[in-house]
């Protein structure tokens, strides 16, 4: 009899366990993932100074304000493509350069949204 009882308090504890875990897999599957914020040109060029400076690069906008401090060329450099859409100057470098792939990882900290045809944030 103690040993029926063991095997299937046992099974019962491992449907359990199992049942808890299939639910929080699940559930980590279908969680909402937030929405990205879309913006347009129109938004994009509302940023255009050197103290709030956005730029849409490859169907990507991202807020460039607090980086170009820290930029290694000279502002002057940059400062005609905020509220722009610069991807071609950023492939360029604007003489045929491309940047390296270390500022593609370091641009994607920037990133805020996508590039829409429609403003869909404030």
């Amino acid at each position: 009899m103690m040993k029926r009882l063991f095997i299937l308090t046992t099974a019962l504890f491992w449907s359990v366990v199992l049942g808890v875990w299939a639910g929080a897999r699940e559930s980590a599957q279908t969680a909402a993932v937030p929405a990205t914020p879309g913006y347009s040109l129109a938004t994009v060029a509302l940023h255009a100074t050197g103290d709030d400076c956005w730029m849409a690069i490859h169907g990507q906008v991202y807020d460039l304000s607090a980086y170009l401090p820290e930029h290694p060329t000279r502002p002057s450099i940059i400062l005609p493509w905020c509220g722009k859409e610069a991807t071609e100057a950023y492939d360029t470098k604007t003489r045929g350069r491309p940047h390296s792939p270390g500022a593609d990882q370091l641009l994607e900290h920037y990133r805020i949204g996508v590039l829409t045809d429609r403003d869909s944030a404030p």
